[in-house]
């Protein structure tokens, strides 16, 4: 066993002489300096005819800096240009005016005067969607929550935080560690995301394996409608059986059907102990085993299954500087959240006992200490940073049964033109969420007819969905059907009817041309 995993191994201090595994990290550098040529306006290219909205004039200007104060208004060219680009730099609007509330009244107070006017409005968090769904296609106004950024502590329930839709992930969580409390959702962006966009988008993240969507922890939120009606749903109760659960109905929708304003989240006790482990896997079968074992070991305390193959983490090393610290085909990230280090150990134990044995894992390693854990995490979590600097990314986050899950990586491999930089495959194995992601030097829309509709056949056809966490945006919306069925469809756009009957909020967004 130990002769065929390498005499190059060092030992693990606290883990038994049953297996030896690697501990070194090679430091990683970072370079977050990405120049990119300002995409073209996503209306030209994708040929979107604009919808029937007026168009934003002085008198509109002067009421919003009446409401806001004009240091919350933006007109200047140069300060609006990182609100009409969305952060893979691949959609482009074009937006006169961003406003910047700071309270739900004002959010009201905005959205009665556009709808009244017929102004359509984006509502934009921290702007790091990939489906370019944060950002306008053509003129629309943008509403962002970057100030409105208060939270507290609910008196009724010391587990539920209640946030105002522009609190940073990141921040947020770091400010309930004094409470010994955490944010049931962690993802790469969480450094720049919003509570409020994640919740819209129903963010997913590396954790939904052990703490489950928004859908579950979000107990209440407060929205604003297109006419300016506050939704107040801020409930903090953990069961509430009395009514249409309409929260529901926000969670997910991508700002069209209202804009979030504050929301209640059932928070987590933070764990008292955390596992990382990387490990070196030949082939998806046995990443798949891997994946089989980890449940049946670790069971309650695993909080996270990742997986990359060896081109995701070459276009880390070549773009990033980042050396992975042991090569392989494959690999799977493991986390494991606990509150009994002991109890936490004797299950990691078994587990990698167990895949050693079975000869699934060549090469490993396995940390306990924070800083090693992090850089272990920065290479799945900076991937998508990786790929924004060879150009342009064709990014794609479907739902698949694992028997079809790495196959479609394979198979547009032999599909893509030689133009492509890089095809790679990575994602959330825990939850069956794959991120295909293909980049090329500029836009090439030879390169999209290759992957699209192609992409989305393959996974109807495998029972799968076209959006596992992303959400629909402008990118997929006219893909919809390959996922929910005509009636599904036809009743999303009711609904949307129903709330905006003006299609002010959102526009272009989520349902396809002809529904919306």
């Amino acid at each position: 066993m130990l002769s065929r995993l390498g005499a190059e191994f060092l030992a693990v201090g606290r883990i038994s002489d049953r297996y030896f595994i690697r501990r070194c990290v090679t430091k990683i550098t970072t370079n977050d300096g990405i120049k990119s040529p300002k995409p073209e306006y996503t209306s030209k290219r994708y040929s979107v005819k604009r919808g029937d909205f007026s168009c934003l004039e002085d008198r509109d200007i002067v009421f919003f800096k009446h409401l806001l104060d004009k240091n919350r208004v933006l007109t200047d060219p140069f300060d609006l240009e990182k609100y009409n680009v969305d952060w893979l730099k691949t959609v482009r609007g074009k937006s006169a005016c961003v406003l910047k509330p700071r309270t739900t009244k004002e959010v009201s107070e905005i959205m009665r005067y556009c709808n009244e006017k017929k102004l359509a409005v984006v509502p934009q968090g921290g702007n790091t969607g990939l489906v370019g769904g944060s950002v306008p296609v053509f003129d629309e106004i943008v509403l962002s929550t970057e100030l409105m950024t208060r939270f507290r502590i609910s008196e009724n329930n010391p587990a539920v935080v209640i946030a105002q839709a522009g609190c940073v992930l990141e921040k947020l969580d770091t400010a309930l560690n004094q409470h010994n409390l955490m944010v049931p959702l962690d993802l790469g962006a969480k450094g720049s995301c919003h509570i409020g966009g994640n919740v819209s988008t129903n963010a997913g993240g590396v954790r939904v394996l052990r703490y489950r969507n928004l859908h579950g922890s979000v107990l209440g939120l407060e929205a604003v409608l297109a006419d300016g009606t506050i939704f107040n749903g801020l409930s903090t109760n953990l069961k509430d059986n009395s009514g249409y659960d309409l929260r529901h109905l926000f969670i997910g929708s991508e700002g069209t059907l209202g804009v979030v304003t504050r929301v209640a989240i059932l928070c987590s006790l933070r764990p008292k102990s955390v596992t990382t482990c990387l490990l070196a896997v030949p082939d998806f079968e046995s990443l798949l085993k891997v994946f089989v074992v980890a449940k049946q070991r670790l069971g309650e305390i695993m909080s996270a299954c990742e997986f990359m193959d060896s081109d995701s983490v070459a276009c880390a090393k070549r773009n990033l500087g980042i050396e992975p610290p042991i090569q392989s085909r494959l690999y799977a990230l493991l986390e494991t959240h606990g509150m009994d280090s002991n109890h936490d150990e004797e299950k990691v134990d078994g587990f990698i006992n167990q895949v050693m044995k079975e000869g699934l894992i060549t090469d490993g390693i396995l940390t306990s200490e924070p800083s090693k854990m992090k850089k272990l995490w920065e290479i799945r979590e900076r991937l998508a940073e990786a790929l924004r600097k060879e150009g342009y990314t064709y990014k794609y986050d479907v739902s698949l049964p694992f028997a079809s899950f790495y196959k479609i990586v394979e198979v547009m491999r032999k599909r893509l033109p030689k133009t492509v930089i890089t095809c790679c495959g990575y994602g959330h194995l825990g939850d069956n969420n794959l991120h295909f992601n293909v980049t090329t030097k500029e836009f090439d829309p030879t390169v999209l007819t290759r992957i699209e509709p192609f992409l989305y056949e393959y996974t109807k056809r495998c029972f799968g969905s076209i959006s596992a966490e992303h959400g629909i945006g402008f990118k997929k919306r006219n893909y919809l059907y390959y996922s929910k069925n005509p009636a599904f469809v036809h009743m999303m756009a009711e609904t949307k009817r129903t709330l905006d009957p003006n299609g002010i909020l959102n526009p272009y967004k989520v349902l396809p041309d002809f529904e919306a």
